[in-house]
């Protein structure tokens, strides 16, 4: 009589065993949200209470623990422990950082092989360096463009890599660029408000810019709280007399704040009066605190996978531009981030008109009448593209509304070169949803369709200047700059 064979398939064993806590994982999660759903709770109170558990749930996965992730416990046998050794020391050198690694930060040097656009710095204060950038071009338009980045983050994610840099496709497009390099504050300048950031960054940049190019008006870019910035900048202008900007665009930036997504369900008034009491009068709001705090709203893209793949597997993170510019972190006076916080996000008053006192006039968005180009991602986590739209009905000239695919970043990072992704464009609706009905997908990057635009307002074509600076605003360095290479402490 034969025996029957009892022969042990490891690897079918550990599949069934991943597929049975995945399929747990997925009905713990699914009995937990029905539960939410009939929880004694208005829609605020509910959302906040989605995110958190949502947090939980990420974490539970039972991938990201070394007991019950079969293929972690795999490596671990097939390299001897090897794996297991290297994810300790990639663990402790985490540690030592205060976050985790998401890119080989050793592959990427600040002005070696990142943000490299030709240029110097022609003006400087104690808030930000003015970047001019050399042309490439015989002419350039009249009108220079002067780029706000966003001060929560450095600005080179607008110029990356040759490939992919906005900066340098705009000089391409025949524009004399500035660009404002914000400063990685220290405690010495944790006295600075957002005043200051409207006045000694963005009004300053302006006007430099101006003198240099000899121009009437700039044509002015925003991009994230950089467009906030911009808007409250030419507000403040108006309020004043004075109109600097022949043109405004404003990428995946927010003027209302009346939906500011998950980021808005942090924020509430005890947590902003809490901040105003620490660091309202002085002080500093960390980066590496506000990059957690945007990690958290993709953990299972910016959190799990590098903590499976390093700590349990012991691979080390691969080179990615993008994500070393992720984790090059950038810290906010605490009074300017507190004003910030309570204006916008909290107590939205920004587009209301005269809601905000801004550099000592009252602000009214509606008088800024330059012709606008608005730009927001579909699928942005940070600024809901339905908000930035809002953003039309607030302006007082000519708006233009374009929306692009992917997110906050991927969707405004879009060289034409590369053939991916759509976006749409249509004439104003009454509301977002309706102008999305009446829109046209056109393949492709949207950046054509703004160079078309912005050229429009960019005056004539001129001899290109290869001096960089003026008379008046001599060459200080070399760019990208001194500022922008500051680690935060």
């Amino acid at each position: 009589m034969t025996q029957p064979s009892y022969e042990f398939d490891a690897a079918s064993w550990l599949q069934a065993w991943q597929q049975g806590l995945s399929q747990s994982h997925q009905q713990f999660g699914a009995l937990m949200r029905s539960a939410l759903e009939i929880a004694p709770l208005d829609a605020r109170g509910k959302a906040q209470m989605d995110f958190a558990l949502r947090q939980v749930i990420d974490a539970m996965n039972p991938a990201n623990s070394l007991a019950t992730n079969p293929e972690a416990m795999q490596a671990a046998l097939d390299s001897g422990g090897t794996s297991l050794v290297e994810g300790t020391r990639l663990f402790l050198a985490d540690v030592a950082k205060g976050r985790i690694s998401m890119s080989d930060d050793e592959a990427f040097e600040v002005g070696r092989n990142v943000a490299t656009s030709p240029g110097g710095v022609v003006f400087e204060n104690e808030l930000m360096q003015l970047v001019q950038y050399t042309p490439s071009t015989a002419k350039v338009h009249r009108r220079p463009l002067v780029i706000v980045p966003p001060c929560i983050n450095k600005f080179y994610i607008l110029d990356l890599q040759p490939a992919n840099s906005l900066v340098a496709y705009a000089v391409e497009q025949g524009h004399t660029v500035f660009l404002v390099s914000w400063r990685n504050v220290s405690a010495e300048q944790g006295h600075l408000g957002w005043d200051d950031y409207v006045e000694q960054g963005v009004l300053q940049a302006l006007d430099v810019a101006r003198g240099i190019a000899r121009a009437d008006k700039v044509n002015a870019l925003g991009f994230c709280i950089g467009g906030t910035l911009l808007g409250s900048a030419l507000a403040v202008a108006a309020a004043r007399g004075e109109k600097p900007a022949a043109s405004v665009t404003l990428l995946t930036a927010m003027l209302d704040f009346s939906d500011t997504g998950e980021l808005g369900l942090m924020v509430d008034e005890n947590m902003v009066a809490t901040r105003e009491a620490s660091i309202g009068r002085g002080g500093l709001m960390k980066g590496r605190e506000l990059a957690t705090v945007f990690a958290a709203l993709r953990a299972n893209d910016l959190i799990w996978p590098y903590v499976v793949n390093g700590y349990l597997k012991g691979k080390a993170p691969a080179a990615f531009d993008l994500l070393f510019w992720n984790g090059d972190d950038t810290n906010l006076p605490g009074p300017m981030y507190c004003w910030y916080l309570r204006n916008t996000y909290l107590e939205n008053k920004l587009h209301v008109p005269g809601g905000t006192v801004q550099c000592g006039v009252p602000v009214d968005l509606s008088r800024i009448d330059a012709p606008a180009f608005i730009y927001a991602s579909r699928d942005d986590h940070i600024v809901p593209w339905k908000t930035a739209y809002a953003g039309t009905r607030l302006l007082g000239g000519e708006t233009r509304f374009v929306l692009g695919a992917s997110g906050h970043i991927a969707g405004v990072i879009n060289p034409p070169a590369k053939k991916k992704r759509n976006h749409w464009v249509g004439d104003l609706a009454a509301d977002a949803g309706a102008w999305l009905q009446g829109a046209q997908s056109i393949d492709g990057s949207w950046w054509p369709a703004w160079s078309e635009w912005l050229g429009a307002h960019a005056g004539a074509k001129v001899a290109a200047r290869r001096v960089l600076g003026s008379e008046d605003f001599a060459l200080i360095e070399p760019a990208p700059g001194r500022y922008v290479k500051a680690k935060a402490a």
